[in-house]
């Protein structure tokens, strides 16, 4: 049976890193919230066109749209063969009640890497965009939206929380063995 995940972790935690390696792992499609909107937006869709007015605006999507890209996306023979791991999606606790009525989720997996650390990874990295300004507004707005978003996967006991500090090969080892008590061997 394929994976149905949802893995969240603040901007800077290995999310990347570990995507790469579950996607791997379990066979599943990784669905990134950027290259699907940027698929919606070039497809021409009507929902794309609409997707794209507020990409080109630099406004977030509402919920309605960006529910109805994750859902085209979710919809597509790949995924209902392969399972899924989102990235990305859902940052909203209205977000995450619409994917659920869409589509099972089998889990999803907080990468837990304080705010300290991350701060410290994204300054390291050296982007222009990672100033001290703009993690902040990051962290800000991922605790603001993603964590009471994290706390619902939690009400629906369908959330494990995974300490994302150390060696990447140790968090894929923690991540794996965390996913596998909860769902079985796949």
């Amino acid at each position: 049976m394929a994976a149905r995940l949802v893995i969240f972790g603040r901007q800077g935690a290995g999310k990347g890193t570990q995507c790469e390696f579950l996607t791997r792992h379990y066979g599943a499609v990784h669905i990134s919230t950027g290259d699907m909107l940027r698929a919606a937006a070039a497809s021409g869709t009507d929902l794309g066109i609409r997707a794209k007015s507020y990409m080109d605006a630099g406004q977030l999507l509402p919920d309605d749209v960006m529910v109805g890209v994750v859902q085209e996306r979710l919809d597509l023979p790949d995924v209902a063969e392969l399972g899924f791991l989102l990235d990305g999606f859902p940052r909203t606790v209205p977000q995450a009640e619409a994917l659920c009525a869409l589509v099972e989720v089998d889990l999803a997996v907080n990468l837990d890497v304080a705010e300290d650390v991350v701060r410290d990874r994204m300054l390291a990295r050296g982007r222009a965009d990672d100033t001290p300004e703009i993690i902040g507004e990051r962290l800000a707005a991922y605790a603001a939206q993603t964590v009471p978003t994290i706390a619902w996967f939690a009400q629906q006991d369908r959330l494990v929380t995974i300490d994302g500090v150390g060696e990447p090969s140790e968090v894929s080892n923690r991540l794996t063995a965390a996913i596998d008590a909860r769902l079985g061997s796949r």
